[in-house]
């Protein structure tokens, strides 16, 4: 069916750009690219994140104060801190807009080495491009949806990137597997993630969280990961493989 197709593309070019640009490389650094690939990255998360477009700066600071303070209270998306599935949605998007809108007082060592393009992220975050997509995207159910049902999906399609944020921060600290004894509750959530872009890797990613590939263990694997090699390959990115202090996280 060509709306379930059209949501599994969505699904997984959004959670690309979500895992390999704002993830490892925004909060992470743990590859680098050249400015026109670094805005071309930009321009990709837009067009594949849509409605729900993330600037990757602001991401990049939630992300590094989460690990900072994972499971505590300034836990800027942790389920400990949250009720339910629905509170915790509630709390990363207040968090984000906060960081996003400057109104957050962020330590300058977690807003080091960002990637930036702030009248882009204007652009893209403003009401009018969000408004563009909305429509664009109701058109698009009406032209491919063939049961009254599939119109449910709908909400899932505008809310794409915080949908796939949730599934992460949710589940990986709720239920899952340990390779490694923490203190706080991250977990694994899939033996073999071929829905996350090893993502699912959760605890591995708290154990190593400047590691480029998350996949420790001979069953798992790394989609992200595999995706940064076939880019290094092709000239795009450049993984750095050395063992560095991670971005402000300690």
């Amino acid at each position: 069916m060509a709306i379930l197709l059209m949501l599994t593309i969505h699904w997984y070019s959004s959670l690309f750009f979500q895992s390999v640009f704002h993830h490892r490389y925004a909060a992470h650094g743990v590859y680098s690219m050249s400015p026109f690939w670094e805005k071309m990255f930009f321009i990709g998360s837009f067009l594949t994140q849509g409605t729900s477009y993330i600037s990757a700066s602001a991401y990049g600071i939630m992300h590094r104060l989460h690990h900072a303070h994972t499971d505590t209270e300034h836990d800027p998306h942790s389920p400990s801190n949250s009720s339910n599935i629905f509170t915790l949605m509630w709390q990363t998007r207040n968090n984000y807009r906060d960081i996003y809108t400057k109104k957050a007082d962020i330590p300058e060592k977690y807003m080091q080495n960002l990637p930036v393009w702030e009248k882009f992220d204007r652009i893209a975050h403003g009401w009018q491009a969000k408004a563009i997509w909305a429509i664009l995207y109701i058109l698009l159910y009406v032209q491919l949806a063939t049961h009254w049902w599939m119109y449910l999906l709908l909400p899932v399609t505008l809310t794409m990137g915080a949908l796939q944020g949730v599934a992460v921060n949710w589940w990986a600290h709720k239920f899952g597997y340990e390779n490694y004894k923490m203190k706080n509750t991250s977990k694994n959530i899939l033996p073999l993630d071929i829905l996350f872009w090893g993502e699912a890797y959760h605890n591995n990613h708290h154990k190593h969280p400047n590691r480029p590939d998350n996949a420790h263990r001979w069953y798992e694997w790394d989609m992200g990961y595999k995706a940064l090699v076939v880019l290094e390959k092709l000239r795009i990115v450049k993984i750095k493989r050395a063992v560095v202090k991670p971005i402000a996280l300690q």
